[in-house]
C-alpha cells in the first residue's frame, strides 16, 4: 500500500468493513456501496454483544490498567475510521510507552474486540482487530504487538500477535476495499456453500440465480412466468 498518500476525511471508509472484505469482496460492496443489509441470528447477536459493551463515557482503573471503551478511531494513512470496542491502556514498568493525563508512568494501548461465538479459522476477525492496533499507533504514535480477541461463547480471550504477515494483509484488504469503492464496483458472485449458507445477505447475493444467468436473463424469465 501507498503510505505517501493519506486520504481526505471523505475517503475514508468504515474499519468494521475489513472483516466483510475478508470473509467476501461481494459482501463488503452490498453493504458498503450498495447499502443493503440483512440481519441473521448471528448478526443480531453480535449487535447485541456490542451494545452491552460500547459505552463511551465508562472508564475502568484497574490496577496498571486504564481501560477505555467504545474509542473512536482513525488512520489517514489507510483510509478508515472507526471504533475500538475496548482499549487497555497497560503500565509499563520499562517507562516505554505513551503519557496519559493525569496518570503517572508510562502506557502502552492494548485494543480487545469482542466477537459472538467461538475462534475462527479464517483472520477475518483478526484483520479488523490488527487494522484497530494499526490506528491507534498512527493516533498515539506508539507501537502495539499484540490485541485480543474476546469470544462470547468460550468466554475467553485469544492473544493475536500483530506480525508483519497480519500487517500486510491489512494493507492489502483495505487498497481492495478503496478500489472498488471508487470504481463503485460489486464483484459478481461465487457460490460457495461452506460460506454462502451462513451469509446473512444470502437472499440479497442469490448466488445460485446469478451464477447461472445474468441479471437481464432472470429478469426477462420472471417476466415470462407471470404471463
Amino acid at each position: 500500500m501507498n503510505y505517501s498518500k493519506n486520504y481526505q476525511e471523505d475517503e475514508l471508509l468504515a474499519l468494521s468493513g475489513l472483516q466483510h472484505m475478508a470473509f467476501c469482496e461481494r459482501q463488503w460492496a452490498l453493504i458498503h456501496i450498495e447499502k443493503q443489509w440483512e440481519e441473521n441470528v448471528r448478526t443480531a447477536e453480535g449487535r447485541v454483544m456490542h451494545e452491552r459493551v460500547h459505552d463511551p463515557d465508562y472508564k475502568e482503573h484497574r490496577p496498571g490498567i486504564v481501560v477505555v471503551r467504545s474509542m473512536a478511531l482513525t488512520s489517514a494513512k489507510l483510509g478508515l475510521y472507526g471504533m475500538a470496542d475496548v482499549v487497555e491502556f497497560i503500565n509499563q514498568p520499562n517507562g516505554n510507552g505513551i503519557s496519559l493525563p493525569k496518570k503517572e508512568g508510562k502506557f502502552i494501548p492494548r485494543p480487545v474486540e469482542y466477537k459472538r461465538g467461538k475462534s475462527k479459522q479464517g483472520d477475518y476477525d483478526r484483520l479488523q482487530l490488527c487494522a484497530q492496533a494499526m490506528c491507534l499507533e498512527e493516533m498515539l504514535d506508539c507501537e502495539i504487538t499484540e490485541a485480543d480477541l474476546f469470544y462470547g461463547e468460550t468466554r475467553r480471550r485469544e492473544v493475536v500477535q500483530l506480525n508483519k504477515n497480519l500487517r500486510e494483509l491489512v494493507q492489502v484488504m483495505v487498497e481492495r476495499m478503496h478500489e472498488l469503492y471508487r470504481k463503485g464496483v460489486t464483484p459478481a458472485p461465487e457460490m460457495k456453500l461452506t460460506v454462502c449458507r451462513n451469509c446473512s445477505m444470502f437472499n440479497i447475493c442469490l448466488p445460485r440465480i446469478r451464477k447461472k444467468k445474468s441479471v437481464k436473463q432472470y429478469w426477462l424469465q420472471s417476466l415470462q412466468d407471470e404471463l
